[in-house]
């Protein structure tokens, strides 16, 4: 039998741990894709990126990503700044990322791809089923529309990443959702 190939978009290594694994279970042959450009300063984009890597050896998964540019994620937020967690400023941010991640699933022939941003609490899932979908239709590559908080994921994803001791971030990876 021949596994589907399903890009999964991975903002960070615990989150994507478990989802990697729970695709898997589910007989696709994932590939990760670390695309965010919203993580700031650098130096956290580099301990994410790393982790991702390392929970991509650990589960002999592929590994593609994109270079840091951290300059045009500003561009596209600018004027948001000040918007709330959940506004328009992450609908936006969604965007961005899912839409490289179609892009790059239709170069390198997935038939799906999804992002584990669903996993988090402090995204909206309405938001990126709905973009995602769009974006499935003009990239002609199918979107897995997942919550992967339900069934208790948030929970399951932070135990791996605890069993795993990975790096857990206390912020979605921008400077306006960072707290003091």
């Amino acid at each position: 039998m021949i596994k589907k190939k399903l890009l999964l978009h991975i903002c960070c290594a615990g989150c994507g741990a478990y989802v990697s694994q729970v695709m898997k279970k589910e007989g696709f042959e994932v590939l990760l894709y670390f695309f965010n450009p919203n993580i700031f300063p650098k130096t956290e984009y580099d301990i994410r990126k790393k982790e991702v890597e390392d929970v991509a050896k650990k589960f002999a998964l592929d590994f593609f990503m994109e270079e840091y540019d951290h300059e045009s994620w500003m561009l596209l937020v600018k004027g948001m700044e000040s918007e709330p967690e959940k506004g328009r400023r992450c609908v936006i941010c969604y965007e961005d990322r899912l839409e490289r991640t179609a892009k790059k699933a239709e170069m390198l022939n997935c038939q799906y791809f999804t992002s584990t941003l669903s996993v988090s609490p402090y995204k909206v899932v309405k938001e990126i089923n709905r973009i995602g979908e769009k974006l499935s239709k003009k990239y002609s590559v199918e979107f897995l529309a997942r919550d992967f908080k339900k069934q208790d994921g948030f929970k399951k994803a932070s135990k791996l990443s605890r069993e795993l001791n990975l790096y857990r971030q206390n912020y979605c990876g921008c400077e306006f959702s960072k707290t003091t």
